[in-house]
């Protein structure tokens, strides 16, 4: 499931098992990555995003699948319509004053005391780093974690578990890495085609030769397993 780790889709499984029949829903689902896995495992999966192209691309990569274009903040869902809601990379893409909102729709829309998975990069790390020349998410990666804590914090959630770990991806060179990351924002291929020079001195200086020849960024990851309380 690449480019997200194994350590990733363990944590997600981990918290629906048994996953067969399960209703859940991928917010910020993209090109369908995480549901194709999901649904092979038997999990009933549904997914939002706001863009139209990925949604194209999901529904092609699960045809059993149900996406709809949305976004997180105003989820087109009945209460309890999910066993497990999944934010994976995702929080930190909704606009800041809407990031307390889209959990609390989370929390609407999911079985009360049912798992709420969120997964988000840190703002620190190479292939963060790497990054930035071409868009600097320091701002957004750290409002998504301090409104993950006010959410705890407040009593609005519990949490069940909590992970930090070490995302690794090997790239082939920078194309490889500057093609992932457009795949993530299509928005991206302008920035970097303005600054590609500027792009390719962050990727060299921050990335790592791997033993098999290819080039190593690292991102540290923190994945909450949430609950909302009643």
């Amino acid at each position: 499931m690449p480019p997200e780790t194994d350590a990733t889709t363990s944590i997600i499984v981990a918290a629906f098992t048994p996953l067969a029949g399960k209703r859940i829903l991928d917010v910020g689902c993209g090109a369908g990555i995480l549901a194709r896995s999901l649904s092979a495992l038997g999990a009933r999966v549904s997914g939002v995003d706001p863009n139209a192209k990925a949604l194209a691309l999901a529904r092609e990569a699960v045809p059993a699948g149900t996406f709809h274009r949305a976004g997180a903040e105003s989820l087109p869902f009945a209460d309890g319509s999910f066993d497990g809601v999944v934010f994976l990379n995702s929080l930190h893409h909704v606009p800041k004053p809407a990031m307390s909102l889209a959990l609390e729709e989370a929390a609407r829309v999911v079985v009360p005391a049912r798992p709420i998975v969120v997964v988000e990069p840190l703002a620190e790390g190479s292939f963060f780093s790497a990054l930035r020349p071409v868009e600097d998410e320091t701002d957004v990666r750290t409002a998504a974690q301090e409104v993950l804590r006010r959410a705890l914090e407040g009593g609005t959630f519990e949490q069940i578990r909590r992970v930090d770990y070490l995302r690794r991806e090997r790239f082939e060179g920078l194309d490889e890495f500057l093609a992932r990351i457009v795949a993530v924002d299509p928005a991206r291929a302008a920035v970097v085609g303005e600054h590609r020079l500027e792009v390719e001195a962050a990727f060299q200086r921050h990335a790592r030769v791997a033993a098999d020849g290819r080039m190593t960024l690292e991102q540290p990851m923190r994945a909450h397993v949430l609950a909302a309380k009643a």
